[in-house]
């Protein structure tokens, strides 16, 4: 279970922010100010940090730059009303991952979650896992880097996660929904017809012939399966 360290002052807005975290499974601790954030993580080591910017004691600039002095790698994920580029310049500078304002909807929160989580793994996986090849494509999960034949190919980012979502579940049956919950993160505005065209520009560009695929197969009225 994947461990999240929300340190955000606004008291109803934590609540309502972790509640949904929770019922995705994720284990929340909350803390309110900037010294409880630097302990909190140095204690338990959290899987992800999303942080507020204006807190009591510390801001939250002060927490990243205190947090990653202590060697705490776990991606960051700043959320907070103040949108001045300056600001968001300063977050990167201090290591921030990813630099959000709000209000955010939940959906969009987390999808940037779920994929903070799935970079993290990425980054630590030994190096033969970060590799994925089948037939003449030879993939650089960490990297995101793609090649067939030894040349480049470029892929949208999300037929990217599509392609590495598939290939997770090598030689099961991925239904459409699943794939777009993990992909897409269930918005609302994505159907899926999204997913097969996704499917479509995959097999395009990395099978030999699209037309019969030997790689992302098609099982009828139910979704995918990968097969390397």
């Amino acid at each position: 279970m994947a461990r999240i360290l929300l340190v955000e002052d606004n008291v109803d807005l934590a609540e309502a922010v972790s509640y949904n975290l929770e019922l995705e499974g994720y284990e929340v601790r909350t803390v309110e100010d900037g010294e409880q954030a630097v302990a909190e993580a140095c204690a338990i080591r959290p899987d992800v940090i999303i942080l507020d910017i204006m807190l009591p004691r510390l801001n939250g600039f002060q927490v990243l730059e205190r947090i990653r002095a202590e060697g705490i790698r776990a991606p960051v994920l700043i959320l907070t009303a103040r949108g001045e580029e300056a600001d968001k310049v300063r977050g990167f500078k201090l290591d921030a991952d990813q630099y959000v304002t709000k209000p955010v909807g939940v959906v969009e929160l987390l999808e940037r979650v779920r994929t903070l989580l799935r970079r993290a793994r990425e980054r630590g996986a030994p190096a033969e896992q970060r590799i994925l090849s089948f037939g003449e494509v030879r993939v650089d999960i960490a990297a995101r880097e793609v090649q067939r034949t030894g040349q480049t190919v470029s892929l949208t980012p999300r037929a990217f996660d599509l392609l590495i979502a598939l290939a997770r579940q090598e030689g099961h049956v991925v239904r459409r929904h699943d794939l777009l919950r993990d992909v897409w993160g269930h918005r609302a505005a994505v159907t899926t017809r999204t997913v097969d065209s996704h499917v479509s520009e995959l097999r395009q560009k990395l099978e030999t012939d699209p037309a019969h695929p030997r790689h992302i197969l098609t099982v009828y009225k139910i979704g995918y399966r990968f097969q390397s």
